[in-house]
């Protein structure tokens, strides 16, 4: 039963890495499901301040992945149209033309979005750089924090 739970675990540790890259899955949620499979071995290595710890730093950077590139958008001018178009492209990046689109995607889409608010060219390309922009650092704060769950589970098998 202890090999099953590890080997589970590091499955989802894994699945959780690559899920901070591909948005289909949730990559910082899936990583903590693993710590949580690794605790239930035998030797159960963590404590439940760690536990605790790193269950808000999952919801943390799991909400923030949401909100910085909209904050962003706002924040640089944009408006609803260009975050709806930037969320639109996104979703049609993922399915329609992976992996380049879930880069593409959203920058595209927030373009786009502009453009049919009646923004000129500039303003459009700056919130869809900003959008873009906020794509990438929610994507680094997940792997950030994935990856440091990784190094958790594999040093404390």
């Amino acid at each position: 039963m202890e090999w099953l739970l590890i080997s589970l675990g590091a499955l989802l540790i894994i699945g959780g890495l690559i899920g901070c890259i591909f948005p289909v899955l949730p990559g910082p949620p899936i990583s903590y499901a693993g710590l949580i499979l690794l605790q239930l071995t035998d030797g159960a290595p963590f404590s439940t301040e760690t536990l605790m710890i790193w269950l808000g730093v999952t919801i943390f950077v799991t909400v923030l992945d949401y909100i910085v590139p909209v904050w962003g958008t706002r924040k640089y001018g944009g408006t609803k149209k260009g975050v709806w178009g930037s969320i639109i492209g996104l979703i049609a990046g993922i399915f329609f033309f992976p992996p380049i689109g879930i880069i593409v995607g959203p920058f595209a889409g927030a373009i786009i979005g502009e453009m049919m608010a009646g923004k000129n060219s500039n303003d459009a390309f700056r919130a869809g750089f900003v959008s873009f922009i906020g794509l990438l650092a929610g994507t680094l704060l997940k792997l950030i924090a994935s990856a440091w769950m990784a190094f958790l589970f594999f040093t404390n098998i």
